[in-house]
């Protein structure tokens, strides 16, 4: 089965234009995103059949969500229609040496009242071959993070591929008996491939990471150091046979240095260190990583260099294009590939 099931919010993002910040925006951008929904985009930009499962409101504003998929050639059959309103968040970006600011409002949303057995697994699962899922989902909400668990067990019982990206957002985890560490750690056993940061792993298995601090595109990786990190990753998650390290440097807001680790069936693969100087939107570089990686990995499959290369480029990438998704197609990535 060729197809890709991504589960998860989808989010309406609203950013003050320009370099202003939240408390002055009297005109705002708004854009359709989310995570899991810039990996399932992704995915159908550069070529692949996937469908996209969530929950969201049965109003003008959730039409409007599942026509922006459609456009994109995404199935969006199975989302199921309920709650009252969609999930929002504000996005104020970065100048000069001034961070990026993130406010979400999530609580009281249509995924965040989402429960086992509302939507029909064994059917979606029984046409496809891989799921994906994210941390995110069971940071929203107790009942959310039920879903994704039955989500991932019945893709396992079925024979599914399973990808899972950490994406730990620490302004997320406030429901009651919220257990990160507990919750992701769990989530990454069913996991055959796993995306991270190091700040990411770190909060998921509690292994301090490798400090990179003042990488630059010269800088020479402690790769003896992370054997031994990712001896301790495959010991705690012997399932999984392929994760990914994301390693970035933010020396000013548009200038970042980007390079990534693959550790693929006990070998370590590693790509160049990009220098991206002119950063326009950093929004969805993970996504846009993880979305790549799966369309390597399937169109190439034995050859994880190519499809280390080809992810990380896809990233890098993706800090040219404006908004939450990666629109660049396959032959860009190849063209700009070292």
């Amino acid at each position: 089965m060729d197809r890709i099931v991504t589960f998860g919010e989808i989010l309406q993002r609203w950013s003050p234009p320009g370099a202003q910040r939240i408390g002055q925006g009297n005109l705002w951008e708004g854009q359709v995103g989310g995570s899991e929904a810039n990996v399932a985009v992704s995915l159908a930009i550069l070529g692949n059949d996937v469908e996209y499962v969530s929950r969201i409101p049965k109003n003008i504003v959730g039409d409007n969500c599942l026509r922006t998929l459609k456009y994109y050639g995404i199935d969006v059959s199975d989302v199921v229609r309920g709650g009252e309103r969609l999930g929002t968040y504000y996005f104020e970006k970065a100048a000069d040496l001034r961070r990026s600011l993130v406010v979400y409002d999530r609580q009281g949303s249509s995924f965040w009242s989402c429960a086992p057995g509302m939507f029909p697994w064994k059917e979606i699962f029984s046409r496809s071959g891989l799921f994906h899922c994210s941390g995110i989902t069971c940071a929203v909400s107790q009942s959310a993070a039920d879903a994704t668990f039955e989500a991932v067990r019945t893709a396992q019982e079925m024979g599914l591929r399973i990808t899972c990206d950490i994406n730990y957002r620490r302004n997320l985890w406030k429901y009651e008996g919220a257990d990160a560490h507990a919750t992701l750690n769990a989530l990454m056993q069913y996991s055959d491939y796993i995306f991270g940061d190091q700040d990411e792993w770190a909060v998921a298995t509690s292994v301090p990471k490798i400090s990179e601090e003042g990488m630059m595109a010269d800088s020479e990786l402690d790769m003896e150091a992370y054997g031994r990190y990712f001896d301790e990753m495959h010991r705690q998650f012997p399932h999984c046979s392929e994760m990914m390290l994301g390693l970035r440097n933010q020396i000013a807001t548009s200038h970042h240095t980007l390079t990534a680790l693959l550790w693929y069936k006990g070998t370590i693969y590693r790509t160049k260190i990009f220098d991206i100087t002119h950063i326009v939107d950093s929004v969805g570089v993970g996504d846009a990583f993880v979305s790549a990686y799966i369309h390597a990995s399937r169109k190439w499959p034995g050859n994880p260099q190519r499809c280390l290369d080809f992810c990380t480029t896809a990233a890098m990438l993706k800090n040219s294009i404006v908004g939450d998704y990666n629109l660049v197609t396959e032959e860009e990535i190849l063209e700009q590939m070292p």
